[in-house]
Parts: C-alpha cells; sequence; structure tokens
C-alpha cells in the first residue's frame, strides 16, 4: 500500500525525475567526481603531489646508488697488493658510490683488527641504507593517512546530508539532494582510496630496490673482508 502510494505522490515522482535527468545530462568522470569531494579532495591532490616529488627524486637517487664500476674492486685488489693505499682511498673518493665510500672507510683502518675494522664498514653501510631511505616515512603516512581522509570526507558528507534533512521544515525529502549530498560524500572514500593505493605501490617498489642495493653492499663488505684476510 506505501509503495502504491509512494508511486503516485506528484512530489516524489518529480524529484526523481529530476535526478534521472541530472544524472543522464552529467556523465561521470574524475574531474567531476573531484569536483565534488570539496576541500578534503585539494588536500589528497596535495598529498598525491608530494608522493609523487618523492618517488622520482628517490627512485633517482637509489638507481644512482645501483650503478657502480665492475672493475672498481679489482682495482682496489690491486692497489692494496701493491702497497698503494692512497692509489686506493684516491679511487674511491673518485667513485661517488655507497660502496666505494664503505671501502674507503675501511681502508682508512688497515691495521687494526678485523673486528674494527667490520664494524667501520658495517656503520658506514648502515648510513648510506639510512640516505637511501629518506623521504620514505612521508611515503609511508600518506599511503596510510590518504584513506583515512576520504572517510573522514565520507562522515562529515553525510553528517551534512542528514544535518539538512532535518532542517527541512517542509518535511518532504527531495531525492535528487539526498543521492547529490551522498554522491559527494562517497567521493571523499575513492579519492582517499585511490591516493592511499598507489602510494603503497610506489613504496614497496623503492623498498624493493633499497634492498637490493642492501644485497649489493653486504656482498662488497664481505668481498673487502675477504682482501683483508688475504696472506700479505
Amino acid at each position: 500500500m506505501y509503495l502504491l502510494q509512494a508511486t503516485t505522490n506528484p512530489e516524489l515522482i518529480d524529484s526523481i525525475n529530476a535526478a534521472v535527468e541530472t544524472t543522464a545530462q552529467e556523465p561521470m568522470n574524475l574531474w567531476t567526481m573531484a569536483t565534488y569531494g570539496g576541500w578534503i579532495m585539494i588536500v589528497l591532490a596535495i598529498l598525491l603531489a608530494v608522493a609523487i616529488y618523492l618517488f622520482i627524486e628517490r627512485l633517482v637517487v637509489i638507481n644512482a646508488a645501483k650503478k657502480e664500476d665492475k672493475d672498481f674492486m679489482d682495482r682496489i685488489k690491486d692497489y692494496i697488493h701493491e702497497g698503494k693505499i692512497d692509489s686506493a682511498l684516491n679511487l674511491c673518493r673518485k667513485t661517488n658510490t655507497p660502496s666505494a665510500r664503505m671501502v674507503e672507510k675501511g681502508i682508512t683502518r688497515i691495521g687494526r683488527p678485523m673486528s674494527d675494522v667490520l664494524v667501520a664498514v658495517e656503520n658506514v653501510g648502515n648510513l648510506e641504507i639510512a640516505k637511501l631511505e629518506k623521504g620514505l616515512v612521508i611515503m609511508a603516512t600518506i599511503a596510510a593517512g590518504a584513506p583515512m581522509l576520504g572517510f573522514l570526507g565520507t562522515v562529515l558528507g553525510m553528517v551534512q546530508t542528514f544535518y539538512n534533512m532535518a532542517g527541512n521544515a517542509s518535511g518532504v525529502i527531495e531525492l535528487a539532494a539526498l543521492s547529490e549530498g551522498m554522491y559527494q560524500a562517497m567521493v571523499t572514500t575513492i579519492g582517499g582510496l585511490i591516493v592511499g593505493i598507489l602510494v603503497i605501490f610506489a613504496y614497496n617498489f623503492l623498498m624493493a630496490r633499497i634492498d637490493s642495493v642492501v644485497r649489493q653492499l653486504e656482498g662488497r663488505t664481505m668481498e673487502f673482508m675477504d682482501l683483508m684476510n688475504e696472506p700479505a
């Protein structure tokens, strides 16, 4: 009975027709969705821009750290075997890579106990890894915080919708106004999820690249320590 009365209510029919006409006139696209999100979408756009900048900047730094002269360690071995410590140090200083700085520190500790040499080399390696990870904490924070901001926008939008409904003195709820408010509320959730998903994938990609650099540095450390343990 209620459904029959609703279908014969002219005001409800007009509201439904208005909503259908509005939907038909405005095709859905990302830009239209973003404009309905309000100020939270602006915050999400800023966070996405910051994440993109950090991703590109860190990717350049990490790729530079991975590049290394294949003959570097062979030349270091030759210099040390020939007693040309100064030449080995100069080669390390000219080679702007994390592994070269580790080897340089180890060369400056030649003559000390092997445990001291190993600790010095590992300390430099830890500092180099920390340099590569600079800014990744911000990316991780954006990846976790963006969906939360999206949910916050949804809650605020729903609160605003129900507030408008409660303040309607006529008691007639227009379907078009209700659907528009809910649409605006859900847009921020979509925006937050998109930013969070993109940034978490970018963050994990960079961490995988850093792990490969760590393995490379560990290999150089073992190679250098083997060199130090070789008989004179």
